[in-house]
């Protein structure tokens, strides 16, 4: 079971959203993908705590008050482990920009996002991190395919 973060940091007056471009790390399993921020967790650490620090480490900006927007689990995502990620969403930051090891970094017009080499289930749920509501989702993978997807609103 692996436990981790997952953080879209957006810019509402620019309408656009911090991406990553996974082109960087060998053997990358997220290799070629867009995907938000984040990462696993630490001992000890709250999700707070690790999307706060996930944050920093792969963008240099630090964020305040993210909010947490829902929570999803990928049975056997990496075909090894059961992922657990809390997904969320922060509007408030400062500092500037790194040159992330993780890959590129950029600031993706939100009506763009959807024409980004996006996981399948994330062309899903990320309509979902701008409703005012919670939610907690299944999104069932194999061979790095979508085969289905389960989720409730609260």
């Amino acid at each position: 079971m692996k436990l981790a973060t997952l953080c879209y940091v957006k810019n509402r007056e620019e309408k656009t959203t911090l991406m990553l471009h996974r082109i960087k790390k060998e053997n990358d399993f997220h290799e070629g993908k867009w995907n938000g921020l984040g990462g696993k967790f630490e001992r000890s650490e709250t999700p707070e705590e690790c999307v706060i620090r996930e944050i920093k480490e792969e963008s240099g900006l630090t964020i305040t008050e993210p909010k947490l927007k829902g929570f999803i689990t990928f049975p056997l995502f990496d075909g090894v482990h059961d992922w657990y990620v809390f997904v969320f969403v922060a509007e408030n930051f400062s500092g500037e920009l790194i040159d992330s090891n993780e890959g590129r970094l950029d600031w993706i017009p939100d009506e763009k996002l959807t024409q980004l080499n996006l996981w399948d289930g994330d062309q899903i749920f990320m309509e979902w991190i701008d409703q005012d509501k919670f939610f907690s989702a299944k999104f069932f993978y194999e061979k790095k395919k979508l085969v289905r997807h389960e989720v409730s609103f609260y």
